[in-house]
């Protein structure tokens, strides 16, 4: 029980960033340790665990879109997650020292949701993987992880990096040396994770643009949506009741006609 207690203090007073990096690896050790005892017992897991990749597949699609979310928080195996969580942990860790959590959680989970809907475009609409579309499904915090790189990288251009036995890189020189790296592997394997990639970085470039621009990122106005709505006031009551309330003021409740006192009492049931 101490260690549950441990894990739960230490992830309510965490920030943000480290908030997700443990997300990411408690999802991780769950699948895990259910795939494994699953196993002893000769029960398969891996329809389950594709419930929550993201098909490219449309009409599969429809059937689980939940997956559009998912799917950023799954990784193949141990080294697909290190690596993912380092790069979360460097550039989330220098994103935050120029903006703030809010818009940390919104660019890893809206490059995400953005990466994951170049891909399914691509595997749907690009003829050397339409064949494929059947079968392609992604997984992984990638696409995430390049929209928050690419989006200090849009930040601070020329912010410089000490690179071992290279020296200091700026960091739009490490940015594109991977959108290069990405597109040039596109054909050599992993074709859908590269095009995620690809698609998180655009959208972390253009999430930064918006806030430069001063718009607050238009993808923000999205939730608006799901925002209630406050009634509209009925100006012409309300300036009636203003009227009937001054009358009384100046001669008392006793002055109102029938007709006054009507729209007094039903403005107080309100």
């Amino acid at each position: 029980m101490k260690i549950i207690e441990f894990i739960k203090n230490e992830f309510t007073t965490s920030n943000y960033l480290n908030r997700l990096i443990y997300i990411n690896v408690i999802i991780f050790l769950i699948i895990n340790i259910f795939s494994v005892s699953a196993g002893l017992f000769l029960i398969e897991t891996n329809d389950l665990i594709e419930k929550l990749m993201l098909p490219s597949e449309i009409t599969e699609l429809i059937k689980q879109p939940w997956s559009l979310l998912t799917y950023m928080f799954l990784h193949e195996n141990f080294i697909h997650l290190l690596f993912n969580m380092l790069w979360l942990h460097f550039g989330g860790k220098l994103f935050m020292e120029y903006l703030n959590e809010k818009q940390l959680i919104n660019i890893y989970i809206l490059g995400g949701i953005f990466g994951g809907l170049i891909f399914i475009l691509a595997f749907n609409y690009l003829p050397a993987l339409i064949p494929f579309n059947q079968t392609a499904k992604a997984l992984g915090a990638s696409a995430s992880v390049l929209a928050i790189f690419f989006g200090i990288s849009t930040k601070i251009p020329n912010y410089q990096i000490n690179i071992p036995l290279i020296g200091f890189l700026k960091l739009k020189y490490i940015a594109l040396f991977f959108i290069i790296l990405d597109f040039l592997s596109i054909p050599k394997g992993n074709a859908g994770g590269h095009i995620a990639h690809i698609g998180g970085a655009i959208f972390g470039y253009i999430y930064i643009k918006q806030i430069e621009n001063k718009k607050d990122s238009i993808f923000n106005d999205l939730m608006s949506i799901f925002k209630k709505s406050k009634p509209k006031r009925d100006n012409k009551k309300n300036n009636d009741v203003d009227v009937v309330l001054e009358k009384i003021s100046k001669s008392g409740y006793e002055s109102l006609n029938e007709k006054e006192k009507e729209l007094l009492f039903k403005s107080s049931k309100k």
